[in-house]
């Protein structure tokens, strides 16, 4: 209880936990920014770790006046992260895989997430890793299920560069441009919030379209 406490408070107040990284670490705030997008994107049992917030708040406090931090250099530094945790969750996926896939229940991997990235798979196909990455949870197990399914490296790189330049490009754009606005920054839990909605709002919709197509059959069945 007091973990999920934890991480609803590093959730909501990304700016202020920043701000004391800053101040406590100075530049070595990069190394953690690095640490958790790479955790995020790279380790199957980490998907809870903020992501698009996290990206956004960042470039907020790198367009604050005398803040040390550098938006060029976090998006360079972002992007490796992204693009190496994408390529050692697609080996673990490569090397792990088939097990997880074997076993109804297991202590780190929930089989619902991966099927529902399978199924991501089904629609988009490769592009999967380029619009994952603005997905939470799906970001996560895409390039693991890419390597389950023995995607072709080439392919997945490829994929995997050109998604993760995109998707820090654009979090750091938005909180660079308009983290500092001051209804945003004196709502910036709201923010968050909202981020965090528009990112899910696409495998809802999704969801609830696949529904009604299936129910669509059923009913039409009914009335033959």
């Amino acid at each position: 209880m007091e973990l999920i406490k934890s991480l609803i408070d590093l959730f909501l107040h990304l700016d202020k936990h920043l701000n004391e990284a800053i101040q406590h670490y100075g530049l070595w705030t990069y190394l953690i920014l690095f640490l958790i997008v790479f955790c995020e994107t790279g380790l199957v049992v980490t998907p809870f770790l903020p992501g698009d917030s996290l990206l956004f708040a960042a470039a907020a406090l790198a367009a604050s006046a005398g803040s040390p931090l550098n938006v060029g250099l976090l998006f360079v530094l972002l992007s490796v992260a992204a693009i190496i945790g994408d390529t050692v969750n697609y080996w673990i996926g490569s090397y792990l895989g088939p097990k997880v896939f074997s076993q109804e229940k297991s202590r780190f991997f929930k089989k619902e997430h991966l099927l529902r990235t399978q199924k991501f798979y089904e629609k988009y196909g490769g592009k999967t890793i380029i619009i994952a990455r603005f997905i939470p949870i799906v970001r996560t197990f895409a390039p693991f299920v890419a390597g389950i399914g023995q995607m072709k490296y080439w392919q997945f790189i490829t994929y995997n560069i050109v998604g993760g330049i995109f998707w820090v490009a654009i979090c750091l754009a938005a909180g660079y441009l308009f983290g500092n606005i001051p209804m945003v920054k004196n709502n910036f839990s709201l923010v968050v919030l909202a981020i965090v909605f528009i990112s899910i709002l696409p495998p809802i919709i999704e969801y609830f379209r696949s529904r009604s197509r299936s129910a669509k059959p059923l009913a039409d069945d009914v009335k033959g």
